[in-house]
């Protein structure tokens, strides 16, 4: 009698990842690993039936922070609630290590200048059970997790661990600097680093308002880096750039184009629309066309919404936070403020001033309110111009301030507006829509584990799924293709070549989806990390199961507290599928 299956999906429309025709089929999984593909195949110790669901592979998120969160919480929420079973953090430079001690306060306030998560949170919550990036490693492995996840080495992390004060001062690195760049670089590796991260926009700032200290870096230190990349013969090399601007693009990108192909790793950046030079990005893909064409490994990360920012009373800010009345009521509990935000002499004073003398620059898209919209639930994300708060109060007759000051107060105070920064200058996602259709460029810029009363786009896998595969009207993006740009391509991108396919031999991480019923929902505030800190969600409907490496992590959106995730160290092989196959149960 053949020995039964670990686990059996049963009749699902497989959607394999790698980009060709869905078909429908059973799938046996044993040591957690794929072992099984056909019909009517062997029984299973459990099985799942898969009739008229999608069955794809698990999504791999190459853009994430969850630098602390992963040690601290065995959950990877809210990427694993959206189908993703591997993360990669570490991007941007930011991070926890290398870290000595009396450096701690300096990463604090990086992390929660960059991706807004708050001090105290961090002060609560991370361990510091380690010191070099090693160590780090060593302790996220140490952990029970729902998913997999791989580590990024962090830029500013690494300048303030050789550099010491001198990393955010602007001070340039000496050669002996670059030297034990190179060698820490190379270590990290070695332990299982799956690559670099840096960041060179002036956007990113730490909570003093300083230059993250990765910044100024200049292409001597890059190289160095790179270099001990290339030493330990792996690794990706990743960074967020500025786009305000084509000269700027261009340089920036030669800059990243030259450190690729001098030490041979391969890179990518993130790349957006935005509104100040709205044709930067076809630039960027130009010169990415250029470097592909003489072989060198450049490639863009794109996300197929607007990117911004999103604002309410629960959350970091709203566009009265600086108003001198509000000041004096925000730190009430919401319940509190929202009761006085309703008394008539309330609403007539916020409405009547204006920022106070501490008014930041940076801050000055809170009033923007033509690219400013409200959330629904479900929430539409290829937002129509007439739906601005600006256009509906020019409708209504009545000011911009009025409109989004009544609209903060719906749903007892926890309406959710949106303020779209980038991919949405010409009013519509097309710009996101050749993004997204360019043969070098890979989904992703979900932010998981960061931005916590700001940004919430760790959704973006379902997202690609519901508007650009199904709902959208007008282009759309077939099937096939997102889920291939969701799994095969960012795997393959970071050098995990063990994942992100239905075939045999491969990791047995893989999602059950109710396509038809499939929905995002609108992102909440909740109150579950450290010290009580709170942090933006976003839940989806329609994941009948989420498996990772053979086990079910999720039922239904519902955790079945099974934690088989581990920390991947380094890239990984492709399996020996045909092996693998002698040895399947059919």
């Amino acid at each position: 009698m053949a020995v039964p299956f670990d686990l059996v999906i049963r009749g699902g429309t497989v959607v394999d990842g790698s980009g060709g025709p869905e078909y429908i089929a059973d799938i046996g999984v044993s040591g957690g690993v794929i072992a099984g593909i056909g019909d009517g195949i062997g029984p299973g110790v459990e099985e799942i039936d898969a009739s008229g669901l999608l069955v794809t592979p698990g999504f791999v998120d190459i853009h994430s922070h969850y630098d602390g969160q992963v040690t601290w919480d065995e959950r990877t929420a809210p990427s694993s609630d959206h189908g993703v079973t591997t993360v990669v953090m570490g991007n941007c430079g930011v991070g926890f290590a290398p870290c000595r001690p009396g450096d701690r306060d300096t990463l604090l306030r990086v992390m929660e200048g960059v991706e807004d998560i708050p001090e105290i949170v961090m002060t609560e919550g991370l361990p510091w059970n380690w010191e070099t990036f090693p160590e780090y490693l060593d302790a996220i492995a140490a952990r029970a997790r729902d998913i997999d996840v791989a580590a990024q080495l962090p830029h500013s992390c690494l300048r303030v661990y050789v550099m010491g004060e001198r990393a955010a001062s602007g001070e340039p690195a000496t050669a002996d600097d670059l030297a034990e760049m190179t060698r820490l670089a190379r270590e990290a590796m070695e332990a299982g680093a799956i690559g670099f991260g840096t960041s060179r926009t002036m956007f990113h700032k730490s909570s003093d308002g300083a230059a993250v200290p990765s910044y100024d870096a200049g292409r001597a230190e890059l190289v160095a880096i790179a270099k001990g990349l290339a030493q330990a013969g792996k690794g990706v090399l990743q960074a967020v750039i500025d786009l305000h601007g084509e000269d700027m693009v261009e340089a920036e990108v030669k800059l990243l184009r030259g450190i690729a192909e001098e030490t041979g790793r391969p890179a990518s950046f993130s790349l957006a629309q935005v509104r100040e030079a709205p044709r930067s990005y076809a630039r960027a893909l130009e010169l990415v066309d250029a470097a592909q064409a003489d072989g060198v490994a450049l490639r863009a990360q794109v996300i197929g919404r607007p990117t911004g920012i999103l604002v309410g009373l629960d959350l970091s800010y709203n566009p009265f936070s600086l108003h001198p009345s509000y000041r004096e009521i925000q730190h009430l509990p919401l319940a509190e403020r929202l009761e006085r935000m309703r008394r008539p002499e309330v609403r007539a004073a916020i409405l009547s001033e204006r920022p106070g003398e501490d008014w930041l620059v940076h801050l000055k898209y809170l009033t923007e309110f033509d690219r400013m919209f409200p959330l629904a639930d479900p929430p539409q994300y290829e937002f129509s111009p007439e739906d601005s708060v600006a256009a509906r109060a020019a409708r209504a007759g009545i000011s911009t301030e009025e409109l989004a000051y009544d609209l903060l107060l719906e749903d007892d105070g926890r309406a959710v507006l949106s303020i779209a920064f980038a991919n949405f200058a010409d009013g519509t996602l097309d710009a996101a829509l050749a993004m997204l259709r360019h043969p070098h460029t890979l989904m992703g810029l979900g932010d998981g584990g960061a931005h916590c009363g700001m940004i919430c786009d760790a959704g973006y896998p379902t997202f690609m799924l519901t508007h650009w595969a199904r709902d959208r009207n007008g282009e759309r993006l077939a099937l096939v293709d997102v889920v291939k740009g969701l799994s095969r391509d960012p795997a393959e991108a970071v050098g995990l070549l063990d994942r992100g396919l239905i075939a045999e031999g491969y990791k047995a991480d893989i999602n059950v989806i109710d396509f038809a019923h499939l929905r995002l929902k609108r992102p909440e505030v909740t109150y579950d990390l450290p010290a009580g800190g709170r942090r933006l969600i976003q839940r989806a409907h329609g994941y009948a199961a989420t498996i990772v490496n053979g086990h079910v992590i999720a039922r239904d959106a519902v955790p079945t507290g099974t934690m088989p995730g581990k920390l991947v160290r380094g890239a990984q092989p492709a399996p020996a599928t045909a092996q693998l196959k002698d040895a399947c149960h059919v």
